[in-house]
């Protein structure tokens, strides 16, 4: 009885915002980042009457009216949202120190997260409206039991050039031709460190030969390049950059260092990051004839190469040196939260505007305002590490 009256006032809610809408308005709709169970409740947005009046109801959702790119994904900044990262599930088989909290976290009852047909209906409609690349992520995706299924259906999306997976490698190797085989197109695979005993400090627990036999097989299979993310931490890893980059010389690899970032309960601190200048430098000091390579405009790596090396290595500088001018990037939660920054806190629930019954028109409505209040750039380092937002583990890598 509780559910259906929530169910009911979730439905009435955002009627309120449509007509809202309507009238050259725009309330919000709004989801707490902590992980307690999701209030909708309407505040005053930012985004004006005359934005709003730059994305028609029915821009890109029929045929006869196709825009180069949707309105509803397009920011007031000119960023065009052409990337989602849908995350599969909030488990995971490792405890990665940078990506969950020490003690846990608390996992959502298994009937609010999406369901398989949610998770499609959703990414229909964004790829409808212009996405065209999809990446699944977690927690681990791998070990949610329909990944195959979810990544053969997305195959089938008019529009979608690209499906990807980010994973922590466990039980990649064993699935790996059939993920092939339903489609998959790229892999990203995490992996810290090249010492088994310091990868099992790290994750919290072993796995480090299966991450490097599932390398191996994508290899083995054709992906190229296999991504390999690394996040680096004083302390810990900073020690390896130069093995990693080593790790490319004969492997179609990209090896991405990734600069420490802040989330709930990982206890980042300043001293810890490891700068892409630092790091850069480190390298060059051994390779001084590294190249560097052109990036595209979306791209997250500063990318270079060791001339001769079959692979590659780049740079997620997220905090010394934004890409917040070209983020096109949105983020689906496992519980069905869209966040369009990595690093804000707020969040729009789409499971609830599904399951309360709202055509695609109002999902597309209460998007494109998400959207259209997107910030120009994230706070900064040390602001971020003072905001309130989930861990990694719950937004999805």
């Amino acid at each position: 009885m509780a559910a259906a009256t929530m169910i009911c006032c979730s439905l009435k809610n955002a009627r309120k915002v449509f007509a809202r809408c309507r009238n050259r308005s725009v309330q919000r709709m709004f989801s707490s980042a902590t992980h307690q169970e999701n209030e909708t409740e309407l505040r005053d947005s930012t985004l004006t009457a005359a934005n709003f009046q730059s994305r028609p109801r029915m821009e890109r959702l029929t045929d006869e009216n196709v825009l180069p790119f949707s309105a509803f994904l397009t920011d007031s900044f000119g960023r065009r949202h052409n990337y989602l990262r849908i995350s599969l599930t909030e488990k995971c088989n490792l405890r990665c120190q940078y990506c969950m909290p020490e003690d846990g976290v608390k996992l959502t009852p298994r009937g609010q997260l999406l369901s398989t047909s949610e998770v499609l209906t959703l990414a229909r409609l964004f790829v409808r409206e212009g996405v065209d690349k999809i990446r699944l992520t977690g927690g681990e995706p791998l070990i949610r039991p329909d990944v195959l299924d979810i990544i053969a259906e997305l195959k089938k999306l008019d529009g979608l050039k690209t499906v990807a997976v980010t994973t922590n490698g466990i039980n990649l190797s064993r699935l790996l031709p059939k993920l092939r085989e339903a489609g998959l197109d790229l892999i990203n695979i995490s992996l810290d460190s090249l010492v088994p005993a310091k990868f099992e400090f790290i994750a919290r627990r072993k796995g480090f030969h299966k991450v490097m036999e599932s390398i191996d097989k994508a290899v083995e299979l054709g992906y190229n390049p296999v991504k390999i993310n690394c996040v680096v931490m004083r302390g810990l890893n900073e020690d390896e950059l130069l093995e990693f980059v080593q790790f490319t010389e004969k492997k179609p690899l990209e090896v991405r260092f990734i600069e420490y970032m802040p989330f709930d309960g990982n206890k980042w601190n300043f001293k810890k990051m490891v700068s892409y200048q630092e790091m850069l430098d480190q390298v060059r000091q051994q390779w001084p004839n590294l190249e560097r390579l052109q990036s595209g405009p979306a791209d997250t790596a500063k990318t270079f190469k060791v001339p001769g090396f079959k692979g590659q290595l780049g740079f997620i500088t997220s905090m010394s040196d934004h890409f917040c001018g070209s983020c096109n990037r949105l983020r689906i939660t496992a519980d069905g939260n869209l966040k369009v920054c990595l690093f804000g806190n707020s969040e729009v629930s789409l499971r609830d505007l599904l399951r309360s019954g709202a055509s695609d028109e109002e999902l597309l409505e209460i998007i494109g305002g998400a959207v259209g209040r997107k910030k120009k750039q994230h706070a900064g380092m040390f602001s971020i590490s003072q905001m309130k937002n989930r861990p990694m583990i719950l937004i999805g890598g």
